[in-house]
């Protein structure tokens, strides 16, 4: 009997596949997959070390995508879910989805089948929210910049959404949880990494940082969405569906409530 395998890869989406690659391309029977320094090996099984390969994994992406578009969307977004023991259920998904025929017909009363397509559902939800709450402040050095703290690492699902809608004006989007963001300099999106010392949330009290006009913008947004309200039609639980509490303290327009 061949012994199992457990692979250690560095992480990366793209590692991911080059792992998935390997246990394919060897025949490996996989015992696990997990990211380096999280893992814990297992008392009957090997481990071995895979390095990104970025063209291994575009041929396991490639084939994915042949077999189904839906499929290698759920893939990614699972995949930035972070959820514990997602490789190990992404790669079953992926040897049922290539045993399959036509990938449009996938089984939703397999267990791992639903499971992959309810956290893609979820990361997509989170998505939308961060497309719709995310507001930047002007910085003094002229780059709008805002804070997000997603349930999941959505940074590299949002980037487009943001370098189509303000393609002239330099931004950066940090994600506060994972200590990583994404900048436009008004000609790519790049991922950085930042140290920062001081979370800026939408405070009252204003920071150096940002411009002082900043502040008269976010007291007029402020006015008018008072002004707009309507006592009467107010239903706190209702708003707080669509605008969850956990949101509020990166919200300019909530900077008081918080």
């Amino acid at each position: 009997m061949q012994p199992s395998t457990t692979l250690i890869y560095d992480g990366s989406f793209n590692g991911f596949l080059t792992a998935v690659f390997v246990a394919f391309d060897e025949k490996i029977n996989v015992a696990d997959i997990q990211r380096n320094g999280l893992g814990q090996s297992g008392l009957f099984s090997e481990t071995e070390t895979i390095f990104t390969h970025v063209e291994k994994a575009k041929r396991v992406w490639n084939g994915i995508r042949n077999k189904s578009h839906n499929a290698i969307s759920q893939v990614y977004f699972a995949f930035l879910s972070e959820t514990e023991g997602v490789e190990n259920l992404l790669y079953d998904y992926i040897q049922k989805l290539m045993r399959t025929k036509n990938g449009k017909y996938l089984d939703y009363s397999d267990s791992t089948i639903l499971h992959i397509a309810q956290l893609a559902r979820k990361v997509g939800r989170e998505k939308h929210r961060m497309e719709a709450f995310v507001r930047f402040q002007l910085t003094q050095d002229g780059i709008y910049f805002a804070n997000i703290e997603p349930d999941f690492d959505v940074l590299p699902l949002i980037s487009k959404h943001f370098r189509d809608r303000y393609a002239d004006q330099q931004w950066l989007i940090y994600d506060v949880k994972r200590k990583y963001g994404i900048y436009y300099n008004l000609d790519h999106v790049e991922m950085v990494s930042l140290n920062l010392k001081d979370i800026h949330h939408n405070r009252t009290r204003k920071s150096e940082v940002f411009v002082d006009a900043e502040y008269d913008y976010q007291a007029l947004w402020n006015d008018y969405f008072k002004s707009t309200g309507i006592k009467s039609r107010i239903n706190p639980k209702l708003h707080t569906q669509h605008v969850p509490k956990r949101y509020w303290k990166y919200l300019s327009e909530k900077k008081e409530a918080v």
